[in-house]
């Protein structure tokens, strides 16, 4: 890429993050307020909504992108489809914010927006394993797709939960796939990252631990959904769709969080759905680690699984996949750390 293009684009995200930085002062002044309860960890009514600017920011990148930039487009069907998809997911979780709408139809809007993404042409036809390679999916490749979209937008809405932590792991996972992309020439991959990161930079100063306003679910479930479609649009970086990972690996963080969590529970006997405070990261915040420091160390797992990433790109088509491996190494050992914690807090795992 040339430097004056860079320079451009560099500047319209920053011009992006001030667009979404206005929007959210707004959701400041004029507030949805978050009253505090007994699963939060604020304790003063804080407002919430503030990923509206970050959605507001991404579609005006987007269409801005759609006019003007062919190099970085893809099929008019999925990009379309994307847009719509994401917009619709967006609305559905500012009403949750303002209104609390039940789990069925909030579960139901995710269904219909990954739906929409997978109609519009978007699906994973290709399962990598280690030593053997790509596998066809066949027609499996549609429920797939569709669990990895659910699974992933409700993966990075159950991780928000503490100030600062989703929001810079999502600037940081974006601005990294934002790198990658650049490198494999998957332009649109790399423009939407890049207006993801500039969505996330303009929110995350007022979500900084103590937080003036919260994301809420149309930030949240809006940045797994995007994720989610940009890990399926980067799996068309190689003929074998290994390049599918690249997302997963960034935010594993989230992901294994997410999914240790709700194993376990089930493990326990704990009903899955209900409502609880035992997600790892609210486990050692509740066993006295600081707000910022547990934000960091997702933070942190970002970096290290960026770099993961760029050893992904030099292994072997067959040998990829096993780059999740040190990955999942990290977080099991964060795991024993808060264990460890937990246990001499006196806290128990259920509540």
């Amino acid at each position: 890429m040339r430097l004056e293009n860079l320079l451009t684009h560099l500047a319209f995200a920053g011009l992006l993050a001030l667009i979404a930085a206005a929007v959210v002062r707004l959701m400041i002044a004029y507030p949805i307020l978050d009253e505090p309860n007994a699963r939060s960890a604020h304790t003063r009514p804080t407002p919430r909504g503030g990923g509206l600017g970050v959605v507001i920011a991404f579609v005006i990148g987007m269409l801005i992108l759609y006019r003007t930039a062919d190099f970085a487009r893809i099929a008019e069907r999925q990009f379309i489809g994307v847009i719509l998809a994401a917009l619709a997911i967006a609305g559905v979780a500012l009403i949750d914010d303002m209104r609390s709408l039940s789990a069925r139809l909030r579960l139901a809007a995710q269904i219909a927006a990954a739906l929409v993404a997978v109609g519009s042409g978007l699906v994973v036809s290709h399962l990598a394993l280690p030593w053997y390679g790509p596998v066809g999916l066949g027609w499996l490749g549609i429920p797939l797709t569709l669990f990895w979209i659910v699974g992933c937008t409700n993966a990075v809405n159950f991780m928000d939960g503490l100030d600062g932590l989703v929001g810079g792991v999502v600037v940081l996972a974006s601005l990294a796939l934002c790198v990658l992309s650049a490198s494999l020439g998957g332009w649109f991959v790399y423009a939407a990252a890049l207006f993801l990161a500039a969505g996330f930079a303009g929110f995350l100063p007022f979500n900084l631990h103590p937080a003036r306003i919260f994301m809420g679910d149309v930030g949240s479930q809006f940045a797994g959904f995007i994720l989610a479609v940009l890990a399926i649009a980067a799996s068309r970086f190689d003929a074998t769709q290994v390049s599918f990972t690249l997302v997963p690996l960034l935010i594993f963080g989230l992901l294994f969080d997410a999914a240790f969590t709700l194993a376990r529970r089930a493990v326990m006997g704990d009903r899955v759905g209900a409502a609880h405070r035992t997600h790892l990261y609210q486990m050692a915040q509740r066993a006295g680690m600081p707000v910022r420091r547990v934000a960091a160390v997702h933070w942190g797992f970002v970096l290290v699984h960026a770099a993961l990433a760029v050893l992904f790109l030099r292994l072997d088509a067959m040998l990829k996949p096993l780059v999740l491996l040190p990955a999942l190494a990290v977080q099991l050992a964060w795991a024993w750390v808060v264990a460890r914690r937990v246990r001499t807090a006196g806290l128990s795992w259920r509540g």
